[in-house]
Parts: structure tokens; C-alpha cells; sequence
């Protein structure tokens, strides 16, 4: 079965550079722009925000 492409899988990338990311999928249609979100960076010790990697 094909992957859906309006829900594609991205990276989020620690804006910490710790290098810490975490792997989600989105969708492009809602969401057209790069996602931003609050998560835990393990390696700072606090939640920082995850921007998108393209």
C-alpha cells in the first residue's frame, strides 16, 4: 500500500544544537509551512522548541 502524500514524514530538529530530533509525520495540506513544536530535548534537560528539517 502507497504512503499517503499530503501526510509525509519529517524530521524536527532540536533549535538548541544539542542534535537531538525526533521523527513525526504532517499534514501538508493543514500545515504548509515548516512545523514547529514545543518537545524535550534529553540533552539541554528541558523542553525547547523542534523546528522542521527539510
Amino acid at each position: 500500500m502507497a504512503r499517503n502524500t499530503a501526510r509525509p514524514v519529517v524530521t524536527l530538529r532540536s533549535t538548541a544544537g544539542t542534535g537531538v530530533a525526533y521523527v513525526t509525520r504532517k499534514n501538508r495540506l493543514n500545515d504548509p509551512d515548516r512545523l514547529v513544536l514545543r518537545k524535550y530535548d534529553p540533552v539541554a534537560g528541558e523542553h525547547v522548541p523542534f523546528r522542521e528539517e527539510r
